[in-house]
């Protein structure tokens, strides 16, 4: 199981650079798309995509790069 999991949504080409990015920092994250879940709308639905770590909670949104990535899991 990931430590991290990626919120967005079908159609999104801001989450698709986000996985991207993720690909490139060699990161691996659970994918949650969030029309799913009406209070996953309600929290994310202007915000996606948003990085989040499972461990505490932490969140990064975007804009974000490979570097800032690594930086957010130390």
């Amino acid at each position: 199981m990931s430590g991290l999991v990626l919120y967005g949504t079908t159609y999104c080409h801001l989450c698709e650079q986000a996985q991207a990015v993720l690909n490139e920092a060699g990161v691996s994250a659970v994918y949650i798309d969030i029309a799913d879940d009406n209070g996953l709308v309600e929290c994310y639905g202007t915000r996606i995509p948003v990085l989040r770590r499972v461990d505490g909670g932490a969140e990064l949104g975007w804009p974000f790069d490979a570097a800032m990535v690594r930086r957010f899991l130390v």
